[in-house]
């Protein structure tokens, strides 16, 4: 019985160490956002300072970004894959609103 009770205990404490987990991910979902929508300001901004739409797309800015944030992620010792998967998919919305945006405003 005293292994029932310890397996009991050791997926009682995987379930609380699970859900304190889950807290911090939704914490740090929370500061993800609100960089987020900084970066929206900004890039609303700049959607009604840009010439044309191939300044707007910029692929030559982008693979910038994309090398910035690999080797940021390299040095925090992250996947470097994941947060270009991240970036080009958050990029790429970016680029649909601000050709909206340049649109708009031309």
């Amino acid at each position: 019985m005293a292994t029932i009770q310890g397996n009991d205990r050791d997926a009682q404490a995987d379930k609380e160490q699970l859900a304190a987990v889950r807290v911090a991910v939704d914490e740090v979902d929370d500061q993800i956002v609100t960089l987020i929508a900084r970066r929206e300001r900004l890039i609303r901004i700049a959607g009604t300072l840009k010439g044309d739409d191939a300044e707007v797309r910029a692929p030559g800015r982008v693979e910038r970004i994309i090398e910035h944030v690999r080797a940021a992620a390299e040095k925090k010792d992250i996947d470097p894959d994941i947060v270009e998967s991240t970036y080009r998919a958050m990029i790429s919305g970016f680029i649909e609103l601000e050709l909206k945006i340049h649109k708009e405003s031309s």
